[in-house]
């Protein structure tokens, strides 16, 4: 699992959503390193990490562990986004006393609808079936699909030239096959009692009120925080309060 390590203190590691990489949550892991160790991971089929066939929430749990066995860290504070919220999630009921404090970032302990991304993976697809030479040649391809710029910008952090030409960082067929795991949330039954805090887009659909009592029921210690006039990308928009949300919670509870 390839990982960037930076800053000394307490340990925080910070996960990354779909289509995403390490880097995604920058703006957060440049301020936390001042007084954290900030340990940021590509989860399996993203980034420089491995690839593979399979890609359940357990598995993907089970590789952070195994990073934080590889480095010798008994116990962190998560730190995850959309799918990486999920992951942090899951590490912290598969191993709760490792895990110090948990943020989860715009996502639910839920399954979603698996129609969110049809759109995106018609635009990956289309680019396999012509491979692009460029990055612009990539954009124009994926524009044929994807309305949004910033989300067409988004997904080209992660296209990038090797030796064997211009590809995808991340395993477009591994992560196609594996929507529904990704969409889907396999443990609801088994609770973290630590310190947990949920912060929402206001603007997101991704935590709906009706969440509430499922997210209790499994995460008990649970606060909620609201940043307005965000949405889904909310450490991006808002990075600065975004990022005084996380500090104070790790550093105080609040």
């Amino acid at each position: 699992m390839n990982f960037k390590d930076q800053g000394q203190g307490p340990v925080v590691v910070l996960i990354h959503g779909l289509f995403g990489s390490l880097d995604n949550l920058g703006l957060l892991a440049r301020p936390l390193s001042e007084q954290y160790r900030v340990i940021s991971v590509d989860l399996r089929n993203h980034g420089a990490s491995f690839h593979s066939d399979e890609m359940s929430y357990p598995q993907q749990g089970a590789d952070v562990i195994a990073l934080l066995d590889r480095l010798g860290l008994e116990q962190v504070s998560l730190v995850g986004h959309s799918m990486g919220g999920k992951v942090a999630m899951q590490v912290a009921k598969l191993a709760p006393a490792r895990v110090d404090r948990l943020v989860v970032a715009d996502i639910a302990p839920v399954a979603y609808p698996h129609a969110r991304h049809q759109n995106v993976f018609a635009g990956l697809n289309a680019t396999l079936t012509r491979p692009p030479q460029s990055r612009s040649e990539a954009e124009a391809i994926l524009a044929e699909h994807i309305e949004i710029p910033g989300v067409r910008q988004f997904l080209l952090k992660s296209f990038a030239k090797t030796e064997a030409g211009w590809g995808w960082r991340f395993n477009v067929p591994a992560l196609e096959r594996n929507y529904a795991n990704i969409m889907g949330w396999p443990d609801d039954q088994t609770r973290f009692e630590g310190p947990t805090l949920f912060i929402k887009g206001g603007d997101s659909d991704y935590m709906q009120p009706q969440y509430t009592e499922t997210v209790m029921a499994q995460f008990p210690a649970a606060k909620a925080r609201v940043i307005a006039g965000t949405g889904h990308w909310l450490h991006a928009e808002k990075p600065v309060l975004f990022n005084k949300l996380v500090v104070d919670f790790l550093s105080t509870g609040g």
